[in-house]
């Protein structure tokens, strides 16, 4: 009690917290915030990195005063000076590198750049798990680095995004790895344990954290502003069976497999209950459920908006209480900081309640090592500004870029180009020489630039560039300038696409064709030019270049997605036959006809009575101007299925399982009723083996799917569904195997309507792309 006297809230702050005050202050701006130093005073539990953190926690938040607490729940949390606890920003961005986007990171001393990878839409083309952690693992080193050099006033960063990329209009899909959940869910916990400092696969150790990831938005969020809906008041009307097997499994791997120690609640309503008031989403499913052990923050200002726009809570102590009491802890923005004291007063909230928050806020800090004393003398203390902008990571960056670029089209060989037989080369478009339309958004500042026009002047000295249009609108052109440019050159290469103007967070589109004059001036190029010209598009959600795919004289289409700080490099590498391009299309490019479809209907599963088609390739019935996993190589490849020696179990092998019939005479086995060590048992290899015949070397997606036979017969199943992946390197005419573990609970179950995963009785179809397939029966 006399140690806890002396620290006590009610007291002066006796001459051991001035010392404490004088280390968390101590000024140079080299200096990184800490709090339990070697000034310390002694056996202060909360300080005695021997006890569990929970404890520590309650013996820091137990010293607090109510108005000492209140003041934690806002994302700038202000020091607790006689307790010694610095300030801290919960606010920080490092979506495809360390951003000076937020509050907590600060480029504008000694460190002034960050290696800026592609935006996530194109890496996640690459199809390739280890290249996605080790994108991460470099952005948990370069956030500590900037840490420790005094440059961070936090250490949790907003990223990923991993919301499905379900509609490809919305102006934030080029954030995410795309539509597929379990190509989502498998970039989520990889990039998560890069970041965290973890392994990429196996057990974790939760208690030390090199730099937090926050998996964002949770749930079912992706409407920025759509004929005058926007995302501060949708209300996103959701079936139990899509938030079971599309919105929430990225969100499910983000925390059991990737065991982040961030989640970041929506804007958004879920069928009437805004996200970050929803106890069910938050304690009941994240928590409990999913065993999420970390903080819960809103979206900046998204408390405000449950009684400010929404009109949900009647009063902003009613919005507080909503929030904390459905398991949220920290409030970007200062609204909770606000209203809270009122809410209290009001009986609307207990000290309780705000205890519960604290104690997640204050055990990632503590897991971050920063109540450690001074973190340069810890775990990540190493880790200086040397290790930020290294040649590693930068070779990385143009590895990510080279290996997420889509060939599309390549009629007649137009790709790869010839240096000899190039003497000269016509570079039109807006998007070849502006180095910042490569880094999407959220982007820091990147450790080099160079357009793609830059580059190719150096690949080819007789370089002639017109812009043609004056931006992404292109409403002011050039046309007569850069046809004269393409009738004069050997070979002609146009970089069209999109921009951050046409797509960025609060802006989605509202066609899929290219905008304003660009198709004119792509057909006038074309037509001028000596022989079939290469279209380069440079943007995160899908176009409908139907025009240009049934044009001859356009021999070439690539998709680049916005290829960050080593695009320009990456791009010509590949014009130029110095890397072989293996990227596959993330989502489906859908034509200008899609637009018809309500961007507001959430529903994933098309309804032929209503002529709605539904979303996204496991669904969608419609034509596609390209399908998901879509992307060709300057190689041939081949698939086909190895005898693995295992015959594939059945249902049958199960003592006592019975199955269920539907209605309709349908019979299906309840996943949770066998039960995990049942599913266990059911496991077994797929084996596939892989050619590469050449004429070159190449990294090569291999996609395996599951097929149902009758996905059109009402039950909801997907069409085909994306069960596993790898990314192989093949030399020209290397065969090699690659082994799938399928496991039949997990990638044959489909979630019925009222959100239970079954398997259905029959047969299971497994197939790597559209080459080969073989049968799995499951028997009663």
């Amino acid at each position: 009690m006399g140690r806890r006297a002396r620290f006590s809230p009610h007291v002066a702050a006796p001459a051991a917290a001035v010392l404490l005050l004088h280390l968390m202050l101590a000024a140079a701006a080299s200096d990184p915030p800490y709090s339990c130093g070697a000034g310390a005073p002694p056996n202060i539990p909360f300080c005695d990195t021997g006890l569990p953190i929970d404890r520590r926690v309650g013996d820091l938040v137990a010293r607090m005063t109510v108005a000492e607490k209140i003041s934690q729940l806002g994302d700038e949390s202000p020091a607790v000076p006689r307790l010694g606890v610095p300030a801290y920003k919960w606010w920080s961005e490092a979506l495809h590198g360390v951003s000076d986007h937020g509050r907590g990171v600060h480029l504008s001393g000694p460190l002034r750049a960050a290696t800026s990878f592609p935006q996530v839409i194109l890496t996640a083309a690459s199809f390739n798990p280890h290249l996605w952690y080790r994108i991460g693992q470099v952005i948990g080193v370069e956030a500590r680095a900037v840490y420790n050099n005094g440059q961070a006033e936090g250490l949790t960063f907003w990223a990923p995004n991993i919301n499905v990329f379900r509609d490809p209009r919305w102006g934030r899909g080029q954030e995410t790895p795309g539509e597929d959940p379990t190509m989502t869910g498998k970039y989520a916990a990889v990039f998560v344990r890069g970041v965290q400092g973890y392994g990429i696969s196996g057990p974790v150790n939760s208690t030390d954290l090199e730099a937090s990831a926050c998996c964002k938005h949770f749930t079912a969020y992706d409407l920025e502003s759509w004929k005058g809906v926007t995302r501060y008041v949708f209300d996103a009307k959701v079936t139990a069976q899509d938030l079971e097997d599309t919105y929430n499994p990225p969100f499910k791997s983000c925390v059991e497999d990737g065991h982040a120690s961030g989640i970041m609640c929506s804007y958004n309503r879920v069928n009437g209950v805004p996200t970050c008031a929803d106890y069910n989403l938050l304690s009941k499913t994240a928590r409990q459920s999913w065993g999420f052990y970390g903080y819960i923050t809103s979206d900046c200002d998204a408390v405000s908006i449950i009684h400010d726009a929404q009109g949900y809570a009647k009063t902003a102590e009613d919005a507080v209480a909503d929030v904390l009491k459905a398991g949220m802890d920290v409030n970007c923005g200062s609204y909770v900081q606000q209203h809270g004291a009122s809410a209290l007063q009001q009986g609307k909230i207990t000290e309780q309640d705000i205890d519960r928050a604290l104690h997640n806020l204050f055990a990632v800090r503590m897991r971050l090592g920063l109540f450690n004393g001074d973190p340069r003398r810890n775990r990540f203390g190493n880790i200086g500004p040397d290790q930020v902008c290294t040649q590693e990571h930068q070779d990385l960056a143009l590895e990510a870029a080279r290996e997420g670029i889509v060939l599309l089209k390549n009629d007649g060989v137009a790709l790869p180009l010839s240096k000899p037989t190039v003497a000269s080369l016509g570079v039109i478009g807006f998007n070849a020489n502006d180095a910042t339309r490569l880094l999407g958004n959220y982007f820091g500042p990147p450790c080099v630039t160079a357009t793609p026009l830059q580059v190719l002047q150096g690949y080819v000295k007789d370089t002639r560039f017109a812009a043609g249009c004056n931006s992404a609108a292109c409403n002011v052109t050039a046309i007569p300038e850069a046809v004269q440019v393409a009738s004069s050159a050997d070979a002609v290469v146009l970089f069209m696409g999109l921009d951050q103007d046409q797509e960025r967070e609060e802006v989605d589109r509202l066609d899929l064709t290219l905008p304003g004059q660009q198709q004119s001036l792509i057909e006038s190029v074309a037509n001028a030019a000596k022989k079939p010209v290469i279209l380069v598009l440079l943007c995160g959600g899908p176009v409908d270049v139907s025009f240009a795919k049934t044009n001859p004289k356009i021999g070439a289409i690539l998709w680049a997605g916005y290829p960050g700080e080593a695009g320009g490099m990456a791009i010509a590498q590949v014009l130029f036959g110095e890397h072989n391009p293996g990227g596959r299309l993330p989502v489906t490019w859908y034509p200008q006809d899609f637009t018809k479809v309500p961007m507001t209907d959430m529903r994933m599963r098309a309804d032929p009575a209503t002529g709605y088609p539904g979303r996204t390739y496991r669904f969608y019935r419609g034509p596609t101007v390209f399908d998901f996993g879509y992307g060709l190589s300057y190689s041939k490849y081949s698939h086909r299925f190895v005898a693995s020696g295992t015959k594939p179990p059945s249902m049958s092998s199960i003592a006592g399982l019975k199955a269920l019939e539907t209605a309709a005479g349908a019979a299906m086995y309840d996943v949770e009723a066998i039960g995990s060590e049942a599913c266990e048992r059911l496991k077994f290899p797929a084996v596939v083996r892989v050619q590469n015949h050449g004429p070159m070397d190449g990294k090569h997606p291999v996609l395996l799917f599951l097929r149902w036979p009758n996905a059109t017969d009402g039950s909801g199943r997907p069409a085909r569904q994306l069960i596993g992946f790898r990314s192989l390197h093949l030399r020209a005419m290397q065969a090699a195997q690659v082994e799938f573990e399928v496991s039949p609970c997990k990638h044959f179950s489909r979630a019925s309507e009222d959100g239970r995963k079954v398997i259905d009785r029959g047969s299971h179809f497994v197939m790597v792309g559209e080459d080969d397939e073989f049968e799995m029966s499951f028997m009663a």
